[in-house]
């Protein structure tokens, strides 16, 4: 019923800036928070970034001061901007809300959409 769909991933230069967005769709009441995480093979995926309804930020040490994380309540989306960006953060990047809708109040993942960073 709550589908989240990330989009924005792709190959980059090093130094180089991606946007990534994550959609909400489905019979939605409210989103709490909203976080982008990343996993690379044979690695736990990680917390990258995550943002209250109220629009507070947090992130993990590596991004900080590279990636922004923003959300536009209206449209139940969540953004993710990452500039300055290195090899090392190539990830398959996924998002993931606490969402309240007509099936509970249940915290959903997106697909993942790849990020990689190759000269």
């Amino acid at each position: 019923q709550v589908q989240l769909v990330e989009s924005g991933g792709g190959l980059v230069q090093p130094g180089g800036s991606l946007r990534l967005s994550c959609a909400a769709s489905g019979s939605i009441f409210s989103i709490n928070d909203m976080g982008w995480h990343r996993q690379v093979p044979g690695k736990q995926r990680e917390l990258v970034a995550y943002v209250t309804r109220g629009g507070g930020t947090g992130y993990a040490g590596s991004v900080k001061g590279r990636f922004t994380i923003s959300r536009d309540n209206a449209k139940n989306t969540m953004y993710l901007q990452m500039n300055s960006l290195k090899p090392e953060d190539t990830a398959v990047y996924y998002c993931n809300a606490d969402v309240s809708s007509t099936a509970g109040y249940i915290n959903y993942w997106g697909q993942g959409t790849q990020v990689t960073v190759s000269s």
